[in-house]
């Protein structure tokens, strides 16, 4: 019997609800959509992690950012990793990762926060030694640093955390790097030195941070690169191949908001209704960024959450949603590629991202240490061609179950080790536990910050340690996270409960590797 095929759709920082499948009303996207219907859609799928490289780490490794070493921006996924990818090779398949990876730098600056010299020992190096020797620097770790594709005849060192194909872009918007630069170098070679906000369209409607109209035309631009080189991929491909893994990986809709041509303007401001979830809030970073804004202090050109006035954030939507639409589009390119290819009948098909936004949410922007709903409740849709019963699902899903679920459904017993579960075999969650542990001090605080969030049936408890703050919200009475009960007197039962469990998970969560190799 023919093994199943899979391909992986992944977004950047892409909310549950920017999907029309997912109840919106206003952003297209009918093929996602399809696929919706297709399959089983997720309601209730969380992240393991609300930043880029600890979920994506934990995705590939189905393992908790406590375990695979991966806490923060910055800090690239060990080589001597497992992932889920490596069984499946091992297993025969063809594994192609195209688009972002971010499992390594994407940036190459070096941090601007170090352990103080006075207090704490240097190498010779001028770098401070750790408490356990360091398995995260030197040339290995510098495949997604845009120093490294200055060279010419740079290529990614394959496999590339199990992929033998790589087609690897970094960045974001229109300034993507990797493999899509040098792409369209040969296409336009004017093209290539005219991105970015320098070089933009004017267009003085638009007053949201971080975004500008782009120079490039739609069929130059990365979204469409992505798209293009995936059908390349399953275009290239001859009947009797080995069973194939592609992870088709959009850098957008993450800011900037750099939409190309009709995308740019698809979606109009005035017609975009602020998120349910605005507010003003009373957690410590909401008053620092509403201050930051009123007292015009605020820094809004960076990766750090921020404050917005209700246009701007009805402006960052509207290009959002245009940055949607067209990966819907690429979406359906490369699933009518796959029907033609004669592989659709056996190939599971999933969609999802690497995490949400706060989009206006508490009158915030992009995502920090603040567990709101949009930011960690992410889309998932599994699509088995060979087992049809199209539904939605309420069950508690997380990013470390993909990876077994992949690898049980194509019979393919997973590492030890790993602490997902399969989503389709394995009995339902009560809880799942999501982890936040920031190396940056920033946001109005002066220390590192640390939260645990517990995602129940019916709550979201978030401790934040030493001062992110607490909450404790019903979300069957109180979906839109409005009225914080952790120090409401009539809910003390409940926040104990609920600490109590989140202690426990914690416990049950613990790693189980390395395995002892002796007795005693």
């Amino acid at each position: 019997m023919k093994k199943l095929n899979v391909l992986l759709f992944i977004t950047d920082q892409h909310r549950a609800d920017h999907l029309g499948c997912y109840g919106n009303t206003i952003v297209k996207t009918p093929n996602i959509n399809t696929l919706a219907g297709r399959g089983t859609l997720y309601e209730r799928f969380y992240v393991a992690n609300p930043v880029c490289m600890p979920n994506r780490a934990a995705l590939m490794t189905s393992r908790l950012p406590s375990t695979n070493g991966v806490y923060s921006n910055g800090t690239p996924l060990s080589i001597n990793s497992r992932t889920f990818v490596d069984r499946l090779a091992e297993e025969g398949y063809d594994t192609a990762l195209i688009g972002k990876s971010h499992l390594q730098t994407i940036s190459g600056i070096e941090p601007n926060w170090l352990p103080d010299s006075e207090r704490y020992h240097y190498t010779k190096e001028d770098y401070p030694s750790e408490a356990q020797q360091p398995d995260h620097r030197g040339k290995i770790y510098l495949n997604e640093d845009p120093n490294s594709w200055k060279d010419p005849d740079f290529q990614v060192k394959t496999p590339y955390y199990g992929f033998k194909h790589v087609d690897l872009v970094t960045e974001h918007s229109d300034e993507v790097g990797g493999e899509f630069s040098r792409w369209l170098e040969k296409k336009d070679p004017d093209l290539n030195e005219r991105r970015g906000r320098h070089h933009a369209i004017p267009d003085h409607r638009i007053t949201t941070p971080q975004a500008w109209k782009t120079s490039l035309p739609e069929e130059l631009y990365p979204t469409s690169y992505i798209g293009q080189q995936t059908i390349k991929y399953l275009n290239g491909r001859t009947k009797g191949d080995d069973p194939f893994f592609v992870q088709c990986s959009f850098p957008d809709p993450h800011h900037p908001f750099t939409p190309p041509g009709k995308y740019w303007d698809m979606y109009d401001p005035d017609d975009i209704p602020l998120p349910r979830g605005w507010r003003e809030g009373d957690m410590p970073i909401e008053k620092h960024l509403y201050d930051r804004l009123r007292t015009g202090n605020a820094q809004r050109e960076a990766q750090l959450p921020y404050a917005a006035n209700e246009r701007e954030i009805r402006e960052a939507i509207a290009l959002t949603y245009g940055m949607i639409t067209m990966i819907d589009d690429q979406i359906g390119h490369v699933m009518q590629a796959l029907h033609d290819s004669g592989e659709a009948d056996n190939t599971i098909v999933i969609f999802t991202t690497d995490h949400g936004d706060y989009m206006g949410d508490r009158g915030l922007l992009l995502k920090g240490p603040h567990h709101l709903h949009g930011l960690i409740n992410v889309p998932f849709i599994w699509v088995d061609p060979t087992q049809p019963n199209p539904h939605k699902t309420s069950d508690l899903g997380q990013t470390i179950d993909i990876g077994p679920t992949i690898l049980r459904r194509v019979g393919i017993k997973p590492d030890y080790g790993i602490q997902g579960r399969d989503l389709i075999g394995d009995p339902p969650l009560e809880s799942i536990l999501i982890e936040d542990s920031r190396q940056r001090v920033n946001l109005g605080f002066e220390r590192f910050q640390g939260l645990r969030t517990l995602v129940t049936a019916q709550y979201r408890l978030t401790i934040g340690f030493p001062d992110a703050g607490n909450e404790l919200f019903d979300l069957q009475a109180d979906r839109f996270e409005h009225n914080n009960l952790f120090d409401h007197p009539d809910y003390a039962g409940i926040r104990a409960e609920t600490i109590q469990a989140l202690a426990e998970k914690m416990i049950a969560m613990q790693d189980p590797i390395p395995l002892a190799p002796f007795y005693a």
